[in-house]
């Protein structure tokens, strides 16, 4: 994908495996804001981290325990969850999942 194109065709979106069970995929962007699948296989873990990027994750397949600043909850199907610039946060999949991301600004980081 390239910066700023209007239309990202999910199976021209090559997947990088990031993690042990898990792909990314980065769809749409801009300078402003980034739209990302990640594809999780039950028990992968997304490790926890924080980042200068807002963040707000749809869970458009699955089951997740996620954590959030210090907040620990199940979420599954159709759950949104708000992550503010720099909270620690991080995910263990309970069953196949995908997590859509949408950030601001861009993460210059998944490019290359």
């Amino acid at each position: 994908m390239e910066k700023g194109q209007k239309w990202c065709f999910w199976n021209d979106a090559a997947a990088e495996e990031v993690a042990q069970g898990v792909e990314r995929r980065v769809l749409a962007f801009c300078d402003e804001m980034m739209c990302v699948e990640n594809t999780f296989k039950a028990g992968a873990i997304g490790a926890m981290h924080q980042h200068p990027h807002t963040q707000i994750t749809y869970v458009a397949k699955g089951r997740f325990s996620f954590t959030i600043g210090e907040e620990t909850h199940e979420v599954k199907t159709g759950d949104t969850l708000l992550k503010q610039n720099s909270i620690i946060h991080g995910c263990e999949c309970l069953e196949d999942g995908i997590l859509v991301d949408f950030f601001t600004p861009m993460r210059e980081d998944f490019l290359g």
